[in-house]
């Protein structure tokens, strides 16, 4: 008898395995892209919003490494609680609860966090962040004055 395939399931493990590459990077001192292929595919793109100082489209490994290194100037802590995903074919639809901490001040931002994700043999090939504040992300880093003009 063939096993059913259980999406849900399917979906939580493409995203651990993403999260867990991601923040092991995050947290590294590395400069080698190189642990990033095991979850991003090497045409991976990421398109994160204009009003945020790592604004813009993130292409290939070395764009994700790129992103990953500004972000890790700004956060001294990344965090995914409670993730939730639902999965249609190549396409992951994930919820979570975002914590980050300020390096330059400590500020903790929590908020609601969403993405639209596309996998290519199972690593990332593009996704679409949606934060829930991005004004109060630029407060927490010190940006009041981008914060008032992302509102």
């Amino acid at each position: 008898m063939e096993k059913t395939l259980d999406r849900r399931s399917t979906a939580m493990e493409l995203l651990e395995n993403m999260f867990d590459v991601e923040m092991r990077f995050l947290r590294s001192d590395s400069d080698s892209v190189d642990m990033l292929a095991g979850a991003f595919h090497a045409e991976v793109v990421v398109h994160e919003p204009r009003s945020l100082p790592y604004a813009g489209d993130w292409k290939g490994l070395d764009g994700i490494g790129a992103l990953f290194y500004k972000m890790r100037e700004m956060w001294s802590d990344v965090a995914v609680e409670c993730l939730q995903a639902a999965q249609n074919d190549d396409m992951v639809y994930m919820s979570c609860t975002l914590r980050l901490t300020a390096r330059a001040n400590g500020a903790i931002v929590t908020q609601p966090f969403a993405e639209v994700l596309r996998f290519k043999d199972g690593r990332l090939i593009e996704g679409t962040p949606f934060y829930h504040d991005t004004a109060e992300i630029l407060t927490a880093l010190g940006s009041p004055a981008l914060a008032v003009e992302a509102a």
